[in-house]
């Protein structure tokens, strides 16, 4: 079982390195439909996964300048709060109990089609917002915006474990359609990397992270995402996305259905 988790781990490295999709898109479905890993260890042990591989992220971006450092903060006064409530609240319900896992298995499957829905959308949205810059929100409204978002962006994370990647970098083009795409990918793994961290070790208190399995992920994870990110200029990124977005809804409807 353990080369079937690093392979998998490869394979989730390789497509995030390819689309640049986060992995709890992808890694969390996985666990939970081909091994048979109970939602909420999935949840819990990809948030592990993600803190470790996005902190990595975060270094190369803050070298390279690419982190816009106020954002971060903005997102962060909402996101962690709203990660320890989730938090708190899988632990008065029983993070493990069945019933509350079958609420998550349908968390996962709506943050799956809200990825989809950000793959295949993000331009448009984006052009709209650019074109029309009376609807753009600015000083006070704009930082209470993006508080917003982060508190729910924290829930979402927490409960499901996805949000952080591709819902997450919408948003922000949405809210800030002036910042640069290395901006608003740097921007949108460094937030990620508290409330990651944050959720995870929730998780942890919880019981609900499987170590071995996680180490697993990441040996396979790292050279996944290095060749997938020299192959990236190699393959046509419409059709990727259009891929990408076929396997997620097939995967959202086998967790409802």
């Amino acid at each position: 079982m353990t080369l079937s988790y690093i392979a998998s781990g490869f394979a989730v490295g390789l497509l995030v390195g390819l689309t640049g999709v986060g992995g709890g898109s992808l890694m969390t479905p996985l666990l939970t439909l081909l091994f048979g890993v109970s939602p909420t260890v999935a949840v819990g042990t990809d948030l592990a996964f993600a803190s470790t591989t996005k902190a990595a992220g975060t270094l190369v971006h803050r070298v390279r300048g690419t982190v816009r450092w106020d954002v971060v903060r903005l997102l962060c006064i909402g996101a962690l709060p709203a990660a320890l409530v989730a938090t708190l609240m899988l632990k008065q319900f029983g993070a493990l109990d069945k019933e509350i896992g079958q609420v998550i298995r349908y968390s996962i499957a709506g943050s799956v089609l809200l990825t989809v829905i950000a793959l295949m959308f993000r331009s448009r949205m984006q052009a709209w917002v650019i074109a029309h810059p009376e609807k753009q929100l600015q000083g006070r409204k704009l930082a209470f915006a993006t508080v917003l978002v982060g508190a729910i962006l924290g829930t979402l994370v927490t409960i499901s474990s996805i949000g952080a990647g591709a819902i997450g970098a919408t948003i922000l083009v949405l809210l800030y359609p002036r910042l640069s795409p290395a901006e608003i990918a740097g921007t949108d793994i460094a937030y990620a990397v508290p409330l990651t961290a944050i959720a995870a070790f929730g998780h942890w208190w919880l019981g609900s992270i499987n170590w071995e399995l996680l180490f697993s992920l990441l040996l396979g994870s790292v050279p996944g995402i290095t060749l997938g990110s020299y192959a990236a200029r190699a393959v046509p990124e419409k059709i990727l996305r259009g891929l990408l977005a076929t396997t997620l809804t097939a995967v959202a409807a086998k967790l409802v259905f």
